[in-house]
């Protein structure tokens, strides 16, 4: 990582079908090997099977389903005298949506349902109502926080 300056953003054009920039990044982190078309199916997918399933606006049970999983805190480990500690620290807004869709995403990938599309509609609707591994996921960093609390004065 470079001393010198923090690489500049690039700007993520949005999806086709909502015109959502959120939305396009997580495709863009659900895409394997540059598949894009693949991705594009599989989260439209998973939106029309939410829609025909809880008859609710798919974008919006989308958004429920991130602001559900996005962390507050976290840990992050600081080394002092020898001893490494759990400090808890607040999450920048950019990391806590990076996070999230991460999250989702592996959860919707360990599931068991059988098509793709059908796990990551599941694990959407699941977090929306707050319930499924991502939003365990964010309770277990949370817990973790708040039982490291005592060590807060490390933060830098």
């Amino acid at each position: 990582m470079s001393r010198r300056h923090a690489a500049e953003k690039r700007e993520v054009n949005p999806d086709a079908k909502f015109g959502d920039k959120v939305l396009s990044k997580f495709m863009n982190s659900l895409m394997l090997q540059g598949k894009k078309s693949v991705a594009e199916r599989t989260v439209y997918g998973a939106l029309d099977r939410i829609n025909d399933k809880m008859r609710q606006d798919p974008i919006k049970v989308f958004h429920e389903a991130l602001a559900n999983v996005k962390p507050d805190v976290e840990v992050r480990s600081r080394r002092v005298g020898g001893a490494t500690y759990q400090v808890p620290v607040e999450v920048r807004s950019e990391r806590s949506q990076a996070l999230a869709i991460r999250w989702i995403i592996s959860a919707a990938r360990s599931r068991s349902e059988n098509t793709m599309t059908e796990r990551l509609s599941g694990e959407l609707m699941d977090a929306a109502s707050e319930r499924g591994n991502a939003v365990k996921k964010r309770e277990d960093a949370h817990r973790m926080a708040e039982a490291n609390k005592a060590f807060a004065h490390y933060r830098w």
